[in-house]
């Protein structure tokens, strides 16, 4: 099934696949072009960060995007905060009003504090020409009872949502703000995602692998979309670029 997409991408809907993101970096690998797009409701081998599983269950979406002349790898990691504003944007005009999305520091969308939806880049090719696959999972009808931090669904949320109506719109909000952050740079962007930050301002404690659990407040993000965070006991903003960000009683 061919989904509608916005001019420069394709998508092809499946029902199930092993994992979104596989398919590809192979196709990738065979010299697909920029904007070649998979979405499916199953993956049987999915998986999060750090090659975590991912449950991938019947009836959720998960869509992976490749992105060619991406620029440089260290900003094209800002297309984890394009990706996470155009799925933001494209939820918000299919559910109903007030239940917007949060954003979570690096890659996470929540509703009322919950995990409902990540974001998880890869990257490939020649060093001088890199590209990226955008993965994205998105809990529409299930959602994880036994993870690490809250989960929900649009459906226990009270919002039905298909599959492909929604990668449709998602696709066409990645479209325009790719497009934004190329003209403009990162700075609409990270206004657009501050603007729905989720606890800005409040306590976190960030798990960074291989060092010690920092904690403190959130302040801001940086220009580059690194993590600013005041130290729980005093002394300068410490800038983190990776780790997974935590609230009080997760």
């Amino acid at each position: 099934m061919e989904i509608d997409a916005p001019p420069g991408f394709t998508c092809r809907y499946l029902e199930s696949v092993g994992s979104t993101s596989d398919s590809s970096k192979a196709l990738a690998a065979d010299g697909a072009p920029d904007g070649t797009a998979i979405a499916a409701g199953e993956q049987t081998a999915g998986r999060g960060r750090y090659g975590r599983r991912w449950a991938s269950p019947p009836g959720n979406l998960y869509m992976s995007v490749l992105l060619r002349d991406v620029g440089p790898l260290h900003q094209a990691a800002q297309l984890s905060f394009v990706a996470a504003v155009a799925m933001g944007e494209a939820l918000s005009a299919l559910t109903p009003e007030g239940l917007a999305p949060r954003f979570k520091w690096p890659n996470d969308l929540l509703l009322d504090g919950r995990k409902v939806a990540g974001v998880l880049l890869e990257s490939g090719g020649p060093s001088g020409a890199p590209w990226i696959v955008i993965g994205t999972g998105v809990n529409l009808s299930s959602h994880p009872r036994d993870a690490t931090t809250p989960a929900t669904d649009l459906a226990a949320e009270g919002a039905e949502i298909a599959a492909p109506a929604l990668a449709a719109r998602y696709l066409a909000a990645l479209a325009r703000w790719r497009e934004r952050w190329r003209a403009q740079g990162f700075a609409p962007v990270r206004a657009a995602w501050l603007a729905a930050a989720h606890n800005r301002g409040g306590a976190v404690q960030v798990r960074i692998e291989g060092r010690a659990p920092r904690a403190g407040r959130f302040v801001d993000i940086a220009e580059d979309g690194a993590l600013l965070l005041e130290p729980a006991g005093g002394g300068p903003v410490e800038r983190i670029s990776a780790g997974e960000v935590h609230f009080p009683g997760e």
